[in-house]
């Protein structure tokens, strides 16, 4: 048996005028916000995703669901931090997170390093193991028509030895 668990998460979220955006547990200016029951950053709920699939946990529907009015406008670092504390009690640990964001704008070059700072303290990694990128859709489909955004996340788990004496 394997000590080692890959999974694979993906969120959308409808951008809509009148709401913050977030990114990554970052505030990135935009004239239009990711519409969603808690603060609806895509990047953080992809990761969640990713790390409770590889874990066999189910996703953040089943754990953090949105007819919980407990997770009502959520900083989605909290659901990201819970998630963390999910999968070390099945004994993993994060070994590394790849994560890619599809949105026409704005772009976000400059936040992915703090993006990666904060994702990183989160996971209890480095920031060299936290690697985010961005894609535009070509101005197709409704991410092209910045209706929405989407992101895309890879995490690797790494099952934990207890100490045997």
């Amino acid at each position: 048996m394997s000590n080692l668990r890959i999974g694979f998460g993906v969120d959308f979220h409808q951008l809509v005028e009148g709401r913050d955006f977030w990114l990554g547990g970052v505030l990135v200016p935009h004239e239009k916000g990711a519409l969603g029951h808690s603060d609806a950053d895509v990047l953080l709920h992809a990761i969640c995703d990713a790390m409770l699939g590889a874990a066999a946990l189910g996703d953040i529907g089943v754990h953090f669901p949105d007819t919980d009015q407990t997770y009502k406008n959520i900083d989605s670092k909290i659901l990201l931090k819970r998630s963390m504390e999910l999968i070390a009690e099945k004994g993993f640990s994060v070994v590394n997170m790849d994560a890619t964001l599809c949105l026409q704008a704005p772009k976000i070059k400059p936040f992915v390093p703090q993006m990666q700072e904060v994702i990183a303290k989160l996971l209890e990694l480095t920031t060299d193991e936290v690697s985010i990128k961005a894609t535009t859709t070509e101005k197709l489909g409704f991410v092209g028509r910045e209706e929405g955004v989407v992101a895309y996340a890879t995490v690797l788990l790494e099952k934990q030895q207890s100490s045997v004496r």
